[in-house]
């Protein structure tokens, strides 16, 4: 593969100038010396490629510590590797779990002398941190109950671990401008949120040849951030074994076109829009040759993805159990105990969700009611209270070195209060970034909140700006900032206001979203400025 970005160095960013020197992957060969000498001795550049190992350094710097990423490749989890886990968390991260948007299992409190023995128990129980960060192809998500959903149109398992397994560990897609995040789902309800990846996969039919045939149609240049981006189609349909050359086909124009001047412009998003989908599509159709064109888009509607509760399987007399993590955050005794409760109740089958939530599998009818009476379901619910249910957080100062705002333990006090003050007949969706980077996705909730830096009379203190209106899925729509910030400490009252406006002036069954767009932002922003005038 012939690197045609380092032809002209000038207008490559510092990143990009260590990349050519090393790549990412090859940073796997330093780990045992660091690990014997000590985090004193990581040289500079190469906090940016112990990202290719799921490596983010935790606020503060100086302490040492890691955020330590693990893939979850469409959520797929066994009980065995939940135990390796939970040994993980217990013996090297202070007992703590967090659950992330693209169903990877995260740490705490790692350090680099624990990572050789952390990488050797991973890699027994099939699990990697390899490309769970940096610029590569990140973890795939998909619908976490894919062959055992009664509505999906296809079981899309087997096509995201094919591609999972293609881009792992090649280095001939190791080396991209910027992450690079793929979905591929069956599902007519979205759970992937498909428009905000780089690459989608969707469900479609299409009549070929006078055959029906259930496969997919493409969207490409989704992403959020400071500038979010919605995915745009292809005029392209995908049967099922051509998924893996478009995924590689994409990736590769991504590589060799991509922008790498500047970091925050190098998204394949940046590229698409400046090229436009036409262009795109064409550079798409001449590497794979000839695809039929969009088919009809199978998708319904979002569900945001979560799924709660005991739900029927397609397999006659089996279920699968949605069950709540708040805030995406357990503990390794948790942990072991859902492994073990999988075994005992089913076959050890678990998912993880990009609701930062889990689910069990293949649950027999008649072991449902005991596996319900078990003591750690009690806070890992299957039936969470409303705004718990759809609430998505991330991990905000505590760790995160970008962080403004605390995020974990202040949107655990904004539910508590929420949940006991506020009833809700529609479901509402909630996220809390810590800051500008949304890794919490806020720009895709009813309500998201972002993190700022506040000036309160002579001080600066933490609090929150407001966006509403987000939604994905048909009629996908970014949600619309607020102008204004509310105190951190203030928030779950600033959004009672919010919801109270919205219950008492919406019709019967509508949804926030439609609530939105039909009495407009401006109404909102009164209400904002009215409750932040109000002190």
């Amino acid at each position: 593969m012939e690197q045609v970005w380092a032809k002209e160095p000038d207008k490559l960013n510092k990143v990009e100038l260590i990349k050519l020197e090393k790549d990412g992957l090859d940073i796997v060969n330093d780990i045992e010396r660091y690990a014997k000498l000590g985090f004193d001795a990581i040289e500079e550049k190469d906090f940016d490629l112990l990202k290719w190992l799921g490596l983010y350094i935790s606020r503060p710097k100086e302490a040492g510590f890691f955020l330590l990423r693990v893939k979850v490749p469409g959520g797929v989890l066994s009980s065995a590797q939940a135990r390796v886990l939970s040994g993980i968390a217990r013996d090297y991260g202070r007992n703590l779990l967090d659950i992330s948007t693209r169903h990877a299992i995260q740490f705490h409190w790692i350090r680099v002398e624990y990572l050789p023995d952390i990488f050797a128990r991973l890699e027994k129980v099939g699990l990697s941190c390899l490309e769970s960060a940096g610029d590569c192809p990140r973890t795939i998500v998909g619908n976490p109950v894919a062959g055992y959903d009664p509505e999906e149109v296809i079981d899309a398992a087997p096509i995201l671990q094919q591609v999972s397994d293609f881009f792992h560990n090649n280095r001939d897609f190791s080396n991209l401008p910027r992450k690079f995040k793929m979905s591929i789902s069956g599902s007519i309800h979205n759970p992937v949120h498909a428009e905000i990846n780089d690459l989608s996969f969707t469900p479609a039919e299409k009549e070929v040849d006078g055959e029906k045939v259930i496969g997919f149609n493409v969207l490409v240049g989704g992403g959020l951030s400071a500038k979010p981006s919605m995915a745009q189609p292809l005029d392209i349909f995908v049967r099922p074994e051509q998924v893996l050359a478009v995924a590689k086909t994409v990736a590769a124009i991504f590589r060799d076109y991509g922008y790498r001047e500047k970091r925050n412009h190098a998204r394949l998003k940046f590229l698409l829009q400046d090229w436009g989908a036409h262009k795109f599509q064409q550079e798409v159709l001449k590497l794979t040759g000839p695809l039929a064109t969009r088919g009809q888009d199978l998708t319904v509607d979002w569900n945001a993805g979560c799924l709660y509760g005991v739900n029927k399987q397609k397999q006659a007399g089996l279920n699968y159990v949605g069950l709540s993590i708040p805030l995406g955050r357990f503990d390794a005794e948790e942990m072991e105990q859902l492994a073990a409760i999988a075994e005992h109740y089913g076959d050890g089958s678990i998912r993880t969700t990009n609701s930062q939530n889990l689910i069990l599998l293949n649950i027999p009818d008649a072991k449902v009611e005991a596996l319900l009476a078990e003591t750690v379901l009690a806070r890992l619910t299957p039936s969470p209270a409303p705004f718990t249910a759809r609430a998505v957080c991330c991990t905000g100062t505590q760790f995160c070195p970008l962080g403004i705002a605390e995020t974990k333990q202040r949107t655990a006090t904004i539910l508590e209060y929420l949940d006991k003050h506020v009833e809700l007949d529609e479901p509402l969706v909630l996220h809390i970034s810590g800051c500008v980077n949304s890794c919490a996705q806020q720009q895709i909730a009813d309500i998201g909140l972002q993190g700022v830096a506040a000036r309160i009379g002579d001080q600066l203190t933490e609090a929150f700006e407001f966006s509403i209106g987000g939604k994905l899925g048909p009629q996908a729509a970014f949600s619309v900032k607020l102008k204004g910030s509310v105190p951190a400490d203030r928030a779950a009252k600033a959004i009672e206001s919010l919801v109270v406006f919205f219950k008492a002036n919406k019709l019967s069954g509508e949804s926030f979203n439609q609530f939105v767009q039909r009495v407009g932002i401006e109404s909102f922003q009164i209400e904002l400025d009215n409750f932040i005038t109000q002190g």
